[in-house]
């Protein structure tokens, strides 16, 4: 793959990636068609990632369908589908790694420990091997995209980073590999957080502008909901993760919620 992008590069063309870990979705769709309009060569890789789950954490359980996921390829103009074995990212004594501090240190930082960090690392050794010019990645992911942006600026990677908005069902719920977890009693229930964020949605354009008073109504809307249950819901800045005690211009309104066993996140930028 290394070889390939140099040559490309040497060409004079440009390369665009998106970076997954398969089970791919409308949502990955959306990545791919940007990615095509951005870039001479498209490409995907597709690592389920160890690194970024925890030891009690669904890697193994993890959806996975290679033929499926070619056909989306296929389907979607991608070049080049880089697939690498655990064994070629992660080879015997491997021992570096990369942490980005302060923006994992909210929402999901303190409930997946070493999440970030298998994510940063990951994402730098593919960004060395596919040599991009410009990464894709969903804003469903806001926080994950945050410390993507933070790791290029602060080792200077020369890369350009697009977040591309939430594609989301019908119905409001947005797309995720996780929702084939889902069954149909949880399915109807995981439609919580998006009524509870376009209830902030509502009161911030009738004028509301204080955080407690948006949390406090996203949070009624989910606690009302049997088979959900909380992990957070944060009113956060956009780019330094860290609370907001009012809505201002960059504000994120995130959430983390389990409906059963399945974890499931949302967001949505605020005002």
């Amino acid at each position: 793959m290394q070889a390939y992008s140099e040559r490309v590069r040497v060409r004079g063309k440009t390369i665009s990636f998106v970076p997954t870990m398969g089970y791919l979705h409308d949502g990955h769709f959306r990545l791919l068609e940007q990615g095509r309009e951005r870039g001479d060569v498209l490409v995907m890789s597709i690592f389920v990632n160890p690194s970024q789950f925890g030891p009690k954490e669904d890697y193994a359980r993890y959806p996975r369908d290679m033929r499926r996921d070619l056909g989306y390829a296929r389907r979607a103009g991608v070049d080049v589908v880089f697939a690498p074995t655990k064994e070629e990212m992660y080879p015997e004594g491997f021992q570096t790694s990369i942490t980005v501090e302060e923006v994992t240190k909210t929402l999901c930082g303190p409930f997946r420990p070493g999440h970030f960090q298998g994510v940063a690392t990951v994402v730098a050794k593919l960004f060395n091997i596919v040599k991009p010019h410009v990464a894709l990645f969903g804003e469903k992911d806001f926080q994950q995209l945050v410390v993507i942006r933070r790791m290029v600026r602060d080792l200077n990677m020369g890369i350009e980073i697009v977040g591309v908005p939430t594609v989301r069902e019908k119905d409001g719920l947005a797309m995720s590999s996780r929702n084939k977890y889902l069954n149909r009693e949880e399915r109807k229930a995981a439609l919580c957080l998006y009524r509870s964020l376009m209830k902030a949605k509502k009161l911030v354009r009738s004028g509301e502008r204080d955080s407690k008073a948006i949390l406090r109504e996203a949070r009624r809307i989910i606690k009302a909901e049997p088979l959900a249950k909380i992990e957070y819901v944060s009113l956060m800045d956009q780019e330094t993760m860290k609370d907001v005690k009012n809505i201002g211009r960059k504000a994120l309104l995130a959430m983390a919620v389990r409906i059963g066993r399945t974890r499931l996140i949302d967001n949505f930028r605020l005002p």
